[in-house]
């Protein structure tokens, strides 16, 4: 008690505690209080005066510094989860902090000044804008791993003029939702972002701004780790299924570092489109999202065959790889395999070739390239031949390794690669190709057009395009289109990982009873394929009629733009080149002048030449490949057939193939299991 009256006295004067104890008495009639109208209050000693002033100073002081750091005195903002407040999607989110007064507006390019502040404040990161505008986007089903999201990311406003009309042309194929979101240290607000690129409410596109507060002032320590942020809470509340940003200089290297950090943790799709990718990578933006998601997943070899006295063919086919554009994806790995007698400007060439080609990035300077040479001297035989192929390539994930054959008398365009994996992605990784089984009955992807028949004499008679399909052809005319045969080729073909996988067991079978057998089963020793071509085409052949497996083919515009065939430098491969070789294409008595005669006729062959078009320009449907169930079909023989009449005639030839060559019994043949194993007997 007797410190409160201390401290009582400390604030108040001897008069003002007299006064506070007066008002406590009551008058005698019980009126109330009464004050002496003679009272005049006392004058403050001055040293109680100062007291009273520095104490009020020291509190206010006090007051101050607790509020002015209670972010530090806090808990962590990085702890706290973000409230995620609803917003329009159709509303662009706002950068709401102002620019101090007097301030020029932020130029496009993001120049700070001279008399910028240092980029060094390194504090907690805030997002002010992402909470609200990822909480509106539960419609995209941003929640299930597998999705229809698409993001594309920046932090430079030149990569954002870069990304932005792609992202747009996505946006309107209607295929996915298609998201942009801004990382930059740019306080540009977002309207005017859409605004200076050109984006109106025409382009669907949902903008994120996924800047952090402080974002002039901010080290790059600081925005590398809040771009890693900003992709963390995408990827939980998007999963995009694939994310695109600018792989070339303009973009800001703690972006790039965080981004491909990010992937690395969560394994996502990171695509890094190079400088100038908006035409000639064109075509990705008609491609959904699953297909999207294998972007870097696939990965293809290239298979060369040769064959003794083919230099100048070789040559030229090499060169027409190097000058390639391979931006849509890894440079393939490159496989030649050599006879065991090599020309010398073979050799020569061969000494000199890089691969991949001085012009392609390749920064670990890994080398893709594989020279294989026979040992034995002599020429090989069918069986031999075939053998040796199969072995030369096998892919290390059936889903996602594919090879493409490529015959010594091909030449290809700088855009084939463009092609193979537009197509690729399309017709076997998409959602209409999942939802339809496609990739069952896809055997591979043709770059040339052939003009005859597998047994070198009829001429193949390409498919009218279908009409009335329901799938956008007005306007196209008669303008040819893709097809589909169920004959695959060897000139320039890309086979499916899981085909290749198939047809080396099928060939491993098939020669294995052709051996145990005395005499070998008919339809083993039977050709339909012209020596023309090489042996294990037969093989690949027969698989397909036992199973139903279509290779498709560019229209006529498309493939003059991917491969060409010439024919003036062709050679016989080399299993048919040696005495007692089978020649189907001619009489058993034919003499050397029939013989030199048909092969005159064979280099003197029309060929496709090639054009120097756009391949998104070549293609029919505004660049839209055409789904695959709706496109024209041929047999093996170059008739005209639909899927059902297809699935008839398979099932027919396996059933003799089975009970022939596979030693299955008639009775088995019954079932819809044996379209699922052809040949019965061990081996």
């Amino acid at each position: 008690m007797s410190t409160w009256r201390k401290m009582r006295g400390f604030f108040l004067s001897e008069e003002e505690l007299g006064k506070k104890d007066d008002d406590r008495k009551t008058s005698k009639n019980g009126a109330g209080l009464r004050q002496s109208t003679n009272w005049h209050p006392t004058r403050v000693p001055p040293r109680r005066s100062l007291k009273r002033l520095a104490l009020g100073f020291i509190v206010a002081l006090l007051i101050y510094l607790f509020f002015r750091n209670i972010p530090v005195l806090g808990p962590d903002q990085r702890m706290r989860r973000p409230n995620y407040a609803s917003s329009d999607l159709a509303a662009a989110p706002k950068f709401t902090k102002p620019s101090p007064p007097g301030r020029a507006p932020p130029s496009r390019y993001n120049a700070r000044p001279a008399t910028a502040p240092e980029q060094a404040f390194n504090g907690p990161v805030k997002f002010l804008e992402l909470a609200a505008t990822l909480h509106a986007i539960g419609d995209t089903k941003g929640s299930m791993p597998i999705n229809r999201n698409i993001l594309f990311a920046s932090s430079s406003l030149k990569s954002s003029a870069t990304l932005l009309p792609i992202a747009c042309q996505m946006a309107s194929e209607l295929k996915n939702y298609v998201h942009f979101a801004l990382m930059s240290r740019s306080e540009i607000s977002i309207q005017e972002l859409r605004k200076v690129n050109g984006i109106d409410h025409s382009c669907p596109i949902i903008f994120h701004d996924a800047r952090p507060d402080h974002v002039a002032l901010s080290a790059d320590d600081r925005m590398e780790n809040a771009v890693f942020r900003a992709f963390h809470h995408i990827y939980n509340y998007m999963h995009p299924q694939a994310t695109f940003v600018d792989g070339s200089s303009d973009e800001e290297p703690f972006f790039l570092r965080a981004a491909q950090q990010h992937t690395s943790v969560k394994q996502n799709t990171l695509i890094e489109l190079p400088r100038k990718s908006a035409k000639g990578l064109e075509w990705l933006s008609k491609l959904d999202s699953q297909s999207l998601h294998k972007w870097n997943k696939i990965h293809i070899d290239i298979l060369i065959h040769t064959v003794p006295g083919a230099s100048g063919s070789l040559i030229r086919l090499l060169r027409s790889l190097s000058e390639a554009d391979y931006t849509p994806g890894s440079v393939p790995h490159l496989t030649i395999e050599l006879p065991h007698r090599v020309d010398p400007p073979t050799k020569y060439f061969l000494e000199t070739f890089m691969w991949p080609p001085p012009q392609v990035y390749n920064p670990t300077n890994a080398q893709y390239l594989s020279l294989r040479r026979r040992t034995p001297y002599e020429l090989m035989n069918e069986e031999e031949s075939s053998a040796r192929f199969l072995e030369s390539f096998w892919p290390t994930v059936p889903e996602n390794s594919h090879v493409l054959v490529l015959s010594p008398q091909a030449e290809l365009s700088p855009q084939f690669f463009h092609y193979l994996k537009y197509s690729l992605l399309e017709y076997r990784y998409s959602a209409m190709s999942a939802a339809r089984h496609w990739d069952r009955q896809l055997f591979g992807i043709s770059l040339e057009q052939p003009l005859k028949l597998l047994d070198g004499k009829g001429e193949l008679n390409k498919p009218p395009p279908q009409k009335n399909t329901g799938w956008g052809d007005q306007g196209v005319g008669d303008a040819p289109s893709s097809f589909l045969w169920q004959a695959p080729t060897s000139n320039a073909i890309l086979i499916l990982g899981e085909k290749w996988m198939e047809l080396h067991d099928f060939v491993s079978r098939s020669l294995e009873v052709k051996r145990n057998s005395d005499p070998a089963p008919p339809l083993l020793t039977s050709k339909v394929v012209s020596t023309q071509y090489p042996s294990w085409l037969e093989h690949a052949l027969r698989l397909a009629r036992a199973r139903g497996y279509w290779t498709l083919y560019p229209g006529d515009h498309t493939a003059r733009n991917l491969a060409t065939v010439h024919n003036e430098l062709h050679r016989m491969p080399e299993e048919y080149t040696h005495p007692g070789s089978p020649t189907p294409l001619l009489a058993d008595d034919a003499s050397d002048r029939d013989i030199e005669e048909a092969r005159q006729k064979i280099r003197s062959g029309p060929e496709v030449a090639l054009a120097p078009v756009s391949m998104l320009d070549s293609l029919t449907h505004d660049g839209n490949l055409r789904p695959l169930g709706d496109l024209p079909a041929l047999t093996w023989d170059g008739l005209p057939i639909d899927s059902d009449e297809l699935y008839s005639l398979s099932r027919e030839y396996a059933k003799e193939f089975r009970e022939k060559v596979g030693g299955c019994s008639a009775d088995s043949t019954d079932t819809q299991k044996q379209m699922e194993d052809l040949f019965c007997v061990a081996n």
